[in-house]
Formats: structure tokens, sequence, C-alpha cells
């Protein structure tokens, strides 16, 4: 598999193409009815100039109502189009995108595939996946650095032009193999003490059993923060048996200090992805696997879980299901007896085509919404609603994408906001071939 084929598989893909453009840009917005009144409107095209192109990530929204993003330009070697972080502000006449920083995909990282998210201090953090320093050859690939987490904020004086990059200070490095993570593609998550936390799909144990025959299965890191600096350590690495290998989503911390996430290959058995509990104990932290994923009832968890009030987590399967729902699913888990259950969920429809490679949101009605990746009958992707109805899960279509204006290949994390908007992106197609970011309005 080549490095760009394997960054296809996580992604949107790079099915675009360049023009160059300015770094703010304000859309005439495409707006297209979909599936029970729903209305589907493009707020912004990418154009693959100054305000980037592929964004993958999915979204955040501060309490403004702007949204924030990512975009991950080429894979690497990534040229002149090493990703962007932006963002959307609401305005009278549509939405004005503001590239707040553009990577070189050189010490400051390059090809960001998950979204920001804001700290305890109101600073962006994130992960690059590659970029940082060089890594070692591990057999596969030779690129240019294992990944990063930055921070990104506002400058420190007041900005007096048009544009107003923020500034990026780069927290760590990764550096691979045995006693480091490499190539993180989720976000990062904050505990109470403001420590980071999150996942690498490389580095850790040298093994032929990970996925697809890769050679390292991943770790989880953190990142504590002292004297002005921050220093890592490696609460777990993967080893590729029945504790799962390569994760691909983010931590869910509970109120106990616990940290709950999915890797998206092995576990026990024929598995295909686990459900993992990360735990303190003592000085160190215990791991605990709490259910391996099967095709038959949906394999290759990539999203983040995401807690309902009751305790509850969702989460969602690429692929399995029933046939002939084989389009991937989506799954509950609930405590129960010192453990947990897999207690509910839905098979989507599609066949043997990619479904969600994101996690879900939920309003507060108690339904969750998400996309299917390449699901419709073009393999384009589709935006969906599930409600919780009498012994089960209703499903609702919200938007078959298409090739086109519109864009396709969904692949990014949702934000509702209070006026029940969906907001979200697609990685590729849109009028320019470099995707969109997109509302759904009820």
């Amino acid at each position: 598999m080549t490095l760009s084929g394997q960054h296809r598989f996580f992604a949107a893909g790079f099915r675009w193409t360049i023009a160059a453009l300015t770094g703010m840009f304000v859309l005439a917005m495409i707006g297209v009815p979909s599936v029970g009144a729903q209305t589907y409107t493009v707020i912004h095209t990418f154009t693959g100039g100054g305000d980037g192109g592929g964004p993958e990530g999915g979204l955040t929204m501060d309490a403004a109502g702007n949204l924030y993003g990512t975009t991950a330009g080429y894979a690497q070697p990534c040229g002149s189009q090493c990703g962007t972080v932006f963002k959307m502000k609401p305005t009278g006449q549509g939405w004005l995108l503001t590239t707040l920083y553009k990577f070189t995909g050189g010490s400051d990282g390059s090809t960001p595939a998950a979204t920001v998210v804001f700290g305890p201090d109101g600073a962006l953090y994130g992960t690059t996946t590659y970029g940082g320093v060089n890594c070692p050859s591990d057999g596969q690939f030779h690129i240019s650095g294992c990944g990063t987490v930055f921070r990104l904020a506002p400058q420190p004086t007041e900005c007096k032009s048009a544009l107003c990059p923020w500034t990026e200070t780069v927290l760590y490095s990764f550096t691979g193999g045995a006693n480091d993570g490499a190539f993180p593609y989720a976000p990062v998550t904050f505990d109470q003490a403001g420590n980071i936390y999150g996942t690498t799909f490389s580095g850790g144990v040298y093994t032929t059993n990970c996925y697809y025959g890769y050679d390292w299965c991943g770790t989880i890191f953190k990142l504590t923060h002292s004297n002005g600096g921050w220093t890592e350590s490696v609460p777990y690495i993967f080893t590729g048996g029945s504790d799962g290998a390569n994760p691909v989503a983010g931590l869910t911390l509970d109120a106990a200090g616990n940290f709950y996430g999915v890797t998206m290959a092995n576990g026990a058995g024929s598995s295909e992805g686990t459900f993992f509990e990360l735990s303190p104990s003592g000085s160190g932290w215990t791991l605990t696997t709490l259910l391996s994923f099967l095709s038959g009832s949906g394999n290759f968890p990539r999203g983040t879980l995401i807690f309902e009030p009751a305790g509850n987590l969702y989460g969602t399967t690429e692929f399995g299901g029933v046939y002939p729902n084989e389009g991937g699913t989506v799954f509950e888990l609930s405590p129960s007896g010192g453990g947990w259950t897999r207690t509910g969920g839905y098979d989507l429809p599609g066949f043997l085509q990619d479904g969600p490679i994101a996690g879900l949101v939920r309003d507060s009605a108690g339904d969750l919404y998400g996309t299917g990746f390449e699901l419709g009958p073009d393999n384009t992707g589709l935006a969906f609603k599930i409600t919780p109805s009498t012994g089960g899960w209703s499903y609702t279509q919200l938007y078959e994408f298409a090739v086109g204006d519109g864009g396709d290949g969904p692949s990014g994390n949702l934000v509702l906001d209070a006026q029940g908007n969906l907001y979200g992106t697609a990685g590729g197609g849109g009028a320019h071939g470099w995707g969109t970011v997109w509302e759904i309005t009820p």
C-alpha cells in the first residue's frame, strides 16, 4: 500500500485540483432541498489556494457560533498544500472564512486529519498526522515527520491588517519506534488538570500482527504541562492481540477520570476492532478491553465515542451489520455489572460500502446524527439521523451527497447549533474539487 493509498483509506482522499486564491473568502451559498424537508446548503467551497483543501476532521463551534476546522491538503510529500486551520464566521451576507494558520510541512507539522478543540486557556489544540521531526524508517514509508501536537492562539499584540494569522506552537513532535507514537489521526482530549491525551495510529511495539500487517500497533499518549513546556509519556502501547491495534479515534473522559476509546483493528479471535477503558492505577495506567467487534455486528470502529446523560456511550463502525444492511453500524454501550454491554444500535443501509468513519453528535431530544463516508448509490456519502423509538431506532436520510458542487466523501465529526442546524465537511467534490463546508437546516 502506498502512502497516498494509506492516507486515502483513513480520510476523504485527495481528489482535488489546485487553484490559487487569497486566505479570506466569502461564499455564494448553494441550497439543495433534501429528504424530510431538510435543506442542505454549501457555506464554503474550498479552492485549494489560500483557504486550503480537503477538510477531513470535521468542525468545532464556539459560544458565538463561529466554526473552526482543518484542511489536510496533500498527503506526504505535501509540497505547497500541507494543510490549514480555518475559522468561519456567520455574517449577514453568508459565512466568512479566514485561514488562521497554514502548515509548511516542516517542523510545524503537516496534514492535519483531525479537527481542533478548545483548551482550558481558550486556545485551539490539535494534531498533524505528519511533519515535525524525522521518522525512522519502518520498512514502509519514508516521510518527513511522525506528526505533532500543536497549540494555536491569536497574536499577543493587536493585528492591524485584514489577514491576522494565529501563532502556532508545537507542543510535541512524535519520533515513532518502541518508546513513542507516530501518525496521530485523532483530536486531543483534556483532563480536569489540563493534561492532554490522545492516540497515535502507529508507533509502539514492532510486530506484523497489526492492521494489514502494519509494523506498529499504535499508542495512547499523555502530555503534561510543567516548567513552561510539555513532557510526553505513553500510558499504553497496543500489542495487536486481544487489546486491539491502530486507533484513529480520540479518547472520551468520564467524571471519574477514566478514558474510553476504540481501536480500528484486531481484538480477540477474528475481531476487527475493540472498545477499551484506560483507568488510572496507582502511579500508572491499566487498559481493559471491554468488547471486541465482529463483522456480523459491525467492525472497524473509527469515530470518537460520545456519552449521553444516562451514562451510555454511542459510536459507529465503518463496516459490518446484518445483511442486507452492511454499510456500517451505530452502536450503544451500557455499563452493566462492573463491565459494559452492547445494548442496542442500528445497521446502516449499504451493501459492503464504507459507512461512518467519524463519530456522532446527539441533540437534546436524544436523536443521533452522523455521516456515511461512501454510502449511497454513487458511493459519495450520506448524512443521516437515527431517532429512539419503541424497541429500537428509526432512520432518516438527511442528505445524499453526489459528485458535483455539493461535495462528497464526508469524513469528519458534526456539530449542532442551538437552533438545531447541523454543520459538517465533505473532503472531496465541490466546485473546485477540494471539498466543502455545509449546513443542514430542519
